[in-house]
C-alpha cells in the first residue's frame, strides 16, 4: 500500500482533519459503521452523539452560525437521512454551511429496497446546494473537499455527501484538499463598479435613504459587518435588518431604528415604506419582511447587494442590481463614496430623521405590565437586563411568539450571537442549535429562548446536554398554547381556536429532574429575577419554566398580505391619535 492508499472510511476521517473539522454531530447506524470505527481509532475530531438525527443538523447549525465555520453531520441510511432532511432545508433558507455525510446501502443493493435504503440524493436534491452519491472509493476524499468548498463559497448552504458501505470498506487513493478537484464553483465575489458608483451618487441625493440589511451581511464575515458599521456611521442613513441579520450592526447604535417586516419595529416598517432610495444589504426580500409586494418601499429606488445571482430581481425589481460578497462590494462603496467628497443630502437626512423621531413617538413595543402575572415581554425584558452585560452570550431560539418577542425585546451589538430559524420556521431547532453552540463556545453563556410546544419537539436533546455537561439554559415561556397560532385564530379566523393548545403538558421541573439536569419553575413577577439569577448561576443544564400570560399578542404585527403602513399595534394604538402618514397627532 502507498501512503496515501486507505480505505473509504479512514479517507473520510482524513479528509474532516484536513478540512479542519474538530466536532462531527451525528447518531451510527449499520451504513456508517466502518467511519464510526475509524473515528473510534483516533483523537482528532470530537463526536457529539444526539438523540435524532433532526437534533444533529440543528446542533451543526448552531456550530456554524456562532463560529462561522462549517457544521458537520454523520447520519446513517434511509430513516438517518430522512430524519435530517428538515434541518438541512432549514440551512438552505438560513444559508448555513452543512456538510451532511450519509450512509448507503452498498452499491450492489442500490434500488432493490435493501433494508434502511432510501434515494437520499433524489430526496435531499430540492434541499441541498449539492449532493452526491459516491461509487468509486478513489473519488470519495475529492468529492468531500468539493462538498466543503461548495458549502462555504458564494452563499453558503447544506452540502450532503452519500457514501454506500461497501465504499467505506473498499481501499483507494486519498487525495489532499490541494489535489482536489473543486470543479468550476468559483462565485463572483467583486460587484460590478459602474452599478456601485451610480448607487453613491444616488446616495449622495437621496432625501429619505434606508439601509436594510439581513443575514448576508454576517456571512460574509467579520470585516463585513465592521465596514457595514463605517458607512452607517460616515453617512449618517438610518438602518434596519431582517430577522437573520440582527447584531451585523449593533442594536445600540444611534443609527438604529429596530428590525423591521411582519412584527418589526413601528418605526422601522413606516420607514421602510417611505424611504426614497433601499440598499439591500445581504437580504432575500423575504415575504415577512416585503409585506404586499405592489406596496413595498412604493416610492422607493432599490438596489440588492446579494453573492447569490439568482436573489436578484427575484421578488422584487431592483434598480441597482449588484451581484458580489458583502464585504467586497462594501469596500468598494466606502472607497468610492470617499473618492467623491463624502456627500450626502445633509437637509434631507435631518428632516428624514426627525420624521424617524416622531414614529418611535408610538412606542410600539409598549405593554400592560402586570403584578400578579408575568407577561412574556416582562420576561424578556428582565432576561436582557440582567445578561447584557455579558460578553460571551449568546442566544438561540425556537419558533413563534417568543421568538418575535427575543428579536424585539433582546438587543445584539455582534454577529454570531443570535441564532434562530428564519426561513423555514422549524419548531424544535433551538434547543438543539443550543447545544452546537454550547460546544463550539463551553465556556460561554449559552439560552434558548423557547415555547413550550416548541421545546417539545426535540426534548429529547436533554439527553445530549447532560451526557457531554453542557450548561445550556432552556428560557421557557409557557403559555400552554400554539401561542403564534392561536394569536392569528384570535385576529384572522374569529376566534375559533381549533387544535392550537395541549391538554397534556409535562411538569418541566420533573422533566428536567428526570435527566439529570436543574428544573426552575416561576409564575409571580416579584419571584422573577431571583429565578433568572438561580439559572444563570447554576454550572450545567438548566429547564426554566416561565409561566406567563396565556392571551398575549405579539405586535407590532403586519397582517400577512398587508402593507408596512398597516400595522396592529395592540397596546400602543390607545396611546394617541395617529395620522395617515403615521405620525402622532398632538
Amino acid at each position: 500500500m502507498t501512503a496515501n492508499s486507505m480505505t473509504g472510511a479512514q479517507m473520510v476521517v482524513q479528509a474532516l482533519v484536513d478540512q479542519g473539522v474538530d466536532t462531527v454531530f451525528g447518531y451510527p447506524g449499520g451504513a456508517v459503521l466502518p467511519i464510526y470505527d475509524e473515528l473510534f481509532q483516533q483523537s482528532k475530531i470530537k463526536h457529539i452523539l444526539v438523540r435524532h438525527e433532526q437534533g444533529a443538523t440543528h446542533a451543526a447549525e448552531g456550530y456554524a452560525r456562532s463560529t462561522g465555520k462549517p457544521g458537520v453531520v454523520l447520519v446513517t441510511s434511509g430513516p438517518g437521512a430522512t430524519n435530517a432532511v428538515t434541518g438541512i432545508t432549514d440551512a438552505l433558507m438560513d444559508s448555513i454551511p452543512l456538510v451532511v455525510l450519509t450512509g448507503q446501502v452498498p452499491t450492489f443493493m442500490i434500488g432493490s429496497d435493501a433494508f434502511q435504503e432510501a434515494d437520499t440524493v433524489g430526496i435531499t436534491r430540492p434541499c441541498t446546494k449539492m449532493n452526491w452519491l459516491v461509487k468509486e472509493t478513489d473519488a470519495l476524499a475529492s468529492t468531500i473537499h468539493e462538498a466543503f468548498h461548495i458549502a462555504t463559497n458564494g452563499r453558503p448552504g447544506p452540502v450532503l455527501v452519500d457514501i454506500p458501505k461497501d465504499v467505506q470498506f473498499a481501499t483507494g487513493t486519498y487525495t489532499p484538499p490541494a489535489k482536489a478537484d473543486l470543479g468550476h464553483y468559483a462565485p463572483k465575489k467583486k460587484g460590478d463598479i459602474e452599478t456601485i458608483t451610480a448607487l453613491v451618487e444616488a446616495l449622495e441625493t437621496a432625501e429619505r435613504p434606508l439601509f436594510y440589511t439581513g443575514g448576508g451581511v454576517i456571512n460574509s464575515g467579520e470585516a463585513a459587518s465592521q465596514l457595514l458599521r463605517e458607512l452607517v456611521a460616515a453617512t449618517g442613513i438610518p438602518i434596519t435588518s431582517t430577522l437573520m441579520g440582527l447584531g451585523a450592526y449593533p442594536a445600540s447604535g444611534e443609527h438604529w431604528i429596530g428590525m423591521l417586516g411582519m412584527h418589526g419595529l413601528y418605526e422601522a416598517n413606516w420607514a421602510m415604506h417611505d424611504c426614497d432610495l433601499m440598499i439591500n444589504i445581504g437580504a432575500r426580500f423575504d415575504d415577512r419582511i416585503t409585506g404586499r409586494i405592489d406596496a413595498f418601499a412604493p416610492n422607493s429606488a432599490k438596489a440588492h447587494i446579494d453573492i447569490d445571482p439568482s436573489s436578484i430581481n427575484k421578488v422584487v425589481s431592483t434598480d441597482f442590481p449588484i451581484i458580489g460578497d458583502v464585504g467586497h462590494v462594501l469596500e468598494d462603496m466606502l472607497r468610492i463614496w470617499k473618492a467623491r467628497g463624502r456627500k450626502v443630502n445633509k437637509e434631507g437626512l435631518q428632516k428624514w430623521w426627525a420624521q424617524i423621531e416622531d414614529w418611535k413617538k408610538i412606542r410600539c413595543l409598549d405593554f400592560k405590565n402586570s403584578e400578579t402575572t408575568i407577561k412574556p415581554q416582562y420576561a424578556l425584558q428582565r432576561l436582557e437586563e440582567l445578561t447584557k452585560h455579558r460578553k460571551d452570550r449568546f442566544i438561540a431560539t425556537e419558533v413563534g411568539q417568543h421568538q418575535m418577542w427575543a428579536a424585539q425585546y433582546l438587543g445584539f451589538d455582534d454577529p454570531h450571537r443570535w441564532m434562530t430559524s428564519g426561513g423555514l420556521g422549524t419548531m424544535g431547532y433551538g434547543f438543539p442549535a443550543s447545544i452546537g453552540i454550547q460546544v463550539a463556545h463551553p465556556d460561554a453563556l449559552v439560552i434558548n429562548v423557547a415555547g413550550e410546544a416548541s421545546w417539545l419537539m426535540n426534548m429529547q436533546e436533554m439527553g445530549t446536554a447532560i451526557q457531554y455537561r453542557l450548561p445550556v439554559k432552556q428560557f421557557i415561556l409557557n403559555n400552554e398554547r400554539l401561542g403564534m397560532v392561536r394569536q392569528w385564530q384570535e385576529l384572522l379566523h374569529g376566534e375559533r381556536y381549533s387544535s392550537s393548545w395541549s391538554e397534556a403538558l409535562p411538569n418541566f421541573v420533573k422533566l428536567a429532574e428526570a435527566f439529570g439536569a436543574k428544573g426552575i419553575i416561576c409564575s409571580d413577577p416579584a419571584d422573577l429575577d431571583d429565578a433568572i439569577m438561580d439559572m444563570l448561576n447554576y454550572d450545567g443544564p438548566v429547564l426554566f419554566d416561565c409561566l406567563v400570560e396565556k392571551h398575549e399578542n405579539c405586535f407590532p404585527m403586519i397582517p400577512s398580505g398587508k402593507a408596512h403602513n398597516e400595522m396592529l399595534l395592540g397596546e400602543a394604538e390607545t396611546q394617541g391619535v395617529i395620522d395617515a402618514k403615521g405620525s402622532v397627532l398632538v
